[in-house]
């Protein structure tokens, strides 16, 4: 059992989402929530408080009456709960109902304990609400998927149960779960805020993170296959480059290719012996894709690290609109609610992760052109040359994904458009960024498989799988028990999707 505290880590999340681990909440948060509550319920008696007895955004110069304050909240739910599109997955739905749950506890935004409590139940239940991908600018927060999240806690609407979409208030009575009832400003509470970009972008960094390990892996192994020279791996080149991403990543290949009997030495071959050597029989220098990993993928590591640590300081930020602040016992209005630390994120991380789909590509036509390696047949075909075609036809799905991936690296961040009647004239649009982005990493992996796939092929052709290191043996193993051996043309379309649905959970 994980006991919400107000801070969460990234671990936290993964227990709950891969592991399915159940969440209570700490005591001293339900007490810090019940005295934010009580607080803002007396203090927002003779003052005027956006969002308790005022209209919302462009609409709060209008007063609203003490008998309609509670309607107010059940309008501003029903009207924007207005979503379009496909429905966001349960995984990512479930990961914005966590970020949401940690900022209520946090007893900035003066909700009733309720709110808390059907929250926790939903996500032990593995009841999420039916949110879908458009409607969110990024600026009030994600207003309207969030509303979908509201309507949900005040029984309406819809829910996946059980990998069903069903009726909310079937769903309600078949758990025993009893809708919330509005007391003060739980629907602008609940929708004023981040916490669905700032959920999918966990999972995507989540994600990310998995996809870079086996990133790491196939570039390692390539080399490995291939014969390449160890020395730019070396902890004395890449020391020589400040840059922290790069050094962790070359390290990681160089533990990844201890022991092997299949990299070179340059000592071995280039450094004795060539006094009467005109033209050199191998390459003195490989391509970058072999060569320039650390460089290329030591952004990579260094951008992904940065993003989580601005997502989980997101996750354990007040997004709301207003601030209650029980200690100083006051109310400040602001803008918490915007969104573009998420967005830069996103952008930066699927400008990265496009970049590591694009280094696949090119290691996977390195593998496939013998004008290239020199050593496997075109495509990698263990067949018939001419008659079978091998990696040739998947290798078409590879370059288009690619191609894919790089026209959706184009920023979110930069594409604002004023709206609201002009209130909310600068937007993140975050949760835009982050749905891209979580196209991009699916988009990746497939091309990573692709790779993958071929790597074991290429292993096979050369007959060194009782060379290999033990960590691409493993590697070789998992992928060799998914997709058989082939000489034989077959059709390869389930092998792919089976090896990326095989690489995303480990996650798990």
């Amino acid at each position: 059992m994980l006991t919400l505290n107000g801070t969460l880590g990234i671990k936290d999340f993964q227990k709950v989402l891969f592991e399915n681990q159940l969440i209570q909440i700490d005591k001293n948060v339900l007490e810090t929530v019940e005295k934010s509550f009580e607080f803002l319920k007396a203090f927002s008696e003779n003052k005027i408080i956006y969002g308790v007895n005022t209209g919302f955004g462009p609409m709060a110069q209008y007063k609203i009456e003490d008998s309609e304050r509670k309607q107010l909240q059940y309008n501003l739910i029903r009207s924007h709960a207005s979503g379009t599109g496909n429905p966001i997955p349960s995984l990512y739905v479930k990961a914005s109902m966590l970020a949401r749950l940690n900022t209520l506890c946090l007893g900035n935004s003066g909700v009733h304990k309720s709110v808390i409590d059907l929250m926790v139940q939903l996500i032990n239940k593995d009841i999420t609400p039916v949110i879908y991908e458009h409607g969110s600018v990024g600026a009030s927060g994600d207003l309207v998927q969030l509303a979908h999240l509201a309507l949900v806690l005040i029984g309406e609407g819809e829910v996946m149960y059980k990998d069903q979409k069903c009726r909310t208030e079937d769903v309600f009575k078949k758990e025993n779960l009893k809708p919330i009832i509005i007391e003060l400003r739980e629907g602008i509470a609940l929708m004023n805020g981040t916490s669905v970009m700032t959920g999918i972008g966990i999972v995507n960094i989540i994600f990310t993170r998995q996809l870079l390990n086996w990133m790491i892996t196939a570039s390692s192994a390539i080399n490995e296959i291939v014969k390449a020279y160890d020395d730019h791996l070396s902890f004395e080149l890449n020391q020589s480059k400040k840059h922290k991403g790069q050094r962790e990543i070359a390290k990681l290949m160089r533990e990844h290719l201890k022991n092997s009997t299949l990299i070179k030495k340059r000592e071995h071959h280039l450094y004795n012996d060539i006094e009467n050597v005109t033209v050199f029989e191998d390459k003195v220098q490989e391509y970058y894709s072999l060569r320039c990993v650390p460089q290329i993928l030591g952004p990579v590591l260094d951008t992904l690290n940065t993003a989580e640590t601005i997502l989980i300081e997101e996750v354990n930020s007040a997004n709301d609109n207003p601030i209650v602040d029980v200690e100083n016992k006051n109310v400040y209005h602001g803008g918490n609610f915007h969104g573009d630390y998420v967005s830069l994120e996103m952008d930066k991380l699927k400008l990265v992760v496009t970049k590591t789909s694009m280094l696949a590509e090119r290691q996977l036509n390195y593998l496939l052109n013998p004008n290239l390696n020199k050593i496997l047949p075109p495509f990698v075909n263990l067949g018939k040359l001419g008659l079978n075609f091998g990696m040739q036809g998947v290798q078409f799905t590879a370059t288009s994904t690619t191609a894919e991936n790089q026209m959706l690296s184009n920023p979110m961040y930069v594409h604002s458009i004023p709206n609201n009647n002009d209130n909310q004239d600068v937007v993140s649009m975050g949760t835009n960024a982050a749905l891209i982005t979580k196209k991009v990493i699916e988009n990746a992996y497939e091309v990573l498989a692709i790779e993958l796939i071929t790597i074991v092929q290429a292993i096979e052709y050369l007959d060194v799988k009782n060379q290999v290191t033990s960590k691409t043996r493993a590697m070789f193993d998992d992928i060799r028990a998914i997709v058989p051996n082939f000489k034989e043309d077959i059709v390869m379309y389930p092998y792919v999707n089976a090896v990326k649905k095989f690489l995303m959970d480990q996650c798990k």
